[in-house]
């Protein structure tokens, strides 16, 4: 990976990884990888622990001053994603694409014209457009820090782009410096990813294949591939409206 980091970009850094075996995804080993690649030392010399509210913390340890990586993780049905920056906090969150009552838990969980904008949608479009708000909350929050605590999921976001997915990261509204896109991945995931950026130039995301895959700004993911879709980090089904 001599191709990361790329010198003189914003940019945020995205590894997948999945379960095997039965054992879960490796979260830790991922990022491990992140601290590695982007801090410029030995996997031996990269910190991994947890934060406040359980955010992850990877950091470098030796003879220098400790240096910090900013990093989000989000799991879903046995993948796990890996998102790292070092221009900043950034957030992370994946759900795989399934039938859901996309209006029944909007009317319950968005605001009403977030809700009202889903009712709008072709049938067919409304989980994925769904699945994209819900994704672009998560991913706010924890560039926040804050998750989705205190009207999180009440939080507007930038309307979908379309069944595509949202390439560039985008403003939130009302949200001073929050940036959030949903980088088209395949594979039947939907991967949302958010920044806390005050500068106006662009920040780029690039895509990681697979645990040790070569760098890709083609958000191509062909080895993350999974029926599973049991872990979610989505509320029970609300019964009604």
């Amino acid at each position: 990976m001599s191709q990361l980091p790329v010198p003189g970009r914003d940019t945020v850094y995205v590894w997948f990884g999945r379960e095997s075996g039965g054992r879960p995804a490796p979260a830790g080993r991922l990022l491990r990888r992140a601290g590695a690649t982007l801090l410029g030392r030995a996997q031996a010399q990269i910190v991994v622990g947890h934060g406040p509210h359980g955010r992850p913390v990877v950091a470098a340890s030796g003879v220098e001053a400790r240096r910090e990586l900013p990093v989000s993780v989000s799991r879903a049905g046995g993948v796990v994603v890996v998102a790292a920056r070092p221009g900043g906090p950034v957030g992370v969150d994946v759900e795989w694409l399934r039938p859901l009552p996309a209006v029944a838990l909007a009317r319950r969980w968005y605001a009403p014209a977030e809700a009202a904008w889903l009712a709008g949608r072709p049938a067919d479009d409304r989980a994925a457009d769904f699945l994209r708000l819900w994704t672009a909350k998560e991913a706010v929050g924890k560039a926040l820090g804050v998750g989705l605590r205190d009207g999180g999921l009440r939080r507007p976001m930038p309307e979908s782009g379309g069944p595509g997915g949202d390439g560039p990261l985008r403003p939130v509204p009302g949200g001073a410096g929050l940036r959030v896109g949903h980088p088209p991945v395949g594979g039947g995931l939907v991967l949302a990813v958010a920044v806390l950026a005050a500068d106006a130039p662009p920040v780029e995301v690039v895509v990681v294949e697979g645990e040790i895959g070569a760098a890709q700004r083609t958000g191509h993911v062909a080895a993350v591939r999974s029926a599973s879709t049991e872990r979610t980090s989505l509320p029970v089904v609300v019964r009604g409206s």
